[in-house]
Parts: structure tokens; C-alpha cells; sequence
């Protein structure tokens, strides 16, 4: 009586990361993804350390976690893997108050994401096997 299983979302030569809650805006969080769409994952690893945003250790981890899952769990070439989608959204909010002058307050909004990474393998040219 267990559920039945779910088709996989992603194709043969796809893996995925996600990192469910990120203690960073989307939008500061969105200009780091940005930075290492489309690019190979060793250098979008190199980007990301030499980065000086501190959502940039983050995207790191996610990006790493996606390359492992590529390796161990779909068994893919780690050098021909390149980061295909790296997308961010909101998470929940944290709704605080700052004290103001007069006896007044203001509210603050703290805002968190959610982050997914996915990864893809590059199809092989076939003028490289000639």
C-alpha cells in the first residue's frame, strides 16, 4: 500500500540540486545564479570561489550537490557537464519591527529563497569521433 513512482521530471543526461531555504533576498541571491548560467562546472565552481557576494558560497554548495548527484546517482561524465538552469524563488518571510522615534515602529520584511540548480551533459560532437 505504498505510493506509486513518480516519473522522473528530469532527462537521462539532467541532475538537479535544490537548496530549500537560503538566508538571502532573490534578488541578491538571482545575480550569483546569473553569473553561472550556461557555463561548464568547473568554471562556474571557479567563479564561485573567487566570488567576493556571500550568496556565492551558497550557489556553491547547490552547484556541487548537483555535480554529485550527476556522478554517483545518474552516472554521468563530470567534465562534459555544464550548469543548464540555475533558478531562484521566494521562500517564506520573516516580518519584524524596528523601533522608531516618537514610539512609532516600522516593519522590515526579511526575505528568503529557495535555489535550483540543474545540470546537463553535453552531447558529444560527432565531427570529434571522425
Amino acid at each position: 500500500m505504498s505510493k506509486q513512482k513518480k516519473a522522473r521530471a528530469l532527462k537521462d543526461t539532467e541532475a538537479k540540486a535544490v537548496a530549500s531555504v537560503v538566508q538571502t533576498t532573490p534578488r541578491k541571491l538571482n545575480l550569483v545564479a546569473q553569473m553561472i548560467r550556461g557555463l561548464g562546472a568547473q568554471p562556474a565552481l571557479a567563479a564561485l570561489t573567487f566570488s567576493k557576494k556571500r550568496a556565492a558560497q551558497d550557489v556553491k554548495k547547490v552547484l556541487q550537490a548537483a555535480i554529485a548527484n550527476a556522478e554517483n546517482n545518474h552516472s554521468l561524465d563530470v567534465d562534459r557537464l555544464f550548469v543548464a538552469e540555475a533558478y531562484v524563488g521566494n521562500s517564506f518571510r520573516l516580518k519584524r519591527f524596528h523601533a522608531r522615534a516618537r514610539g512609532r515602529g516600522v516593519k522590515v520584511v526579511k526575505l528568503w529563497s529557495n535555489l535550483t540548480v540543474v545540470v546537463r551533459e553535453r552531447a558529444e560532437v560527432a565531427e570529434e569521433a571522425k
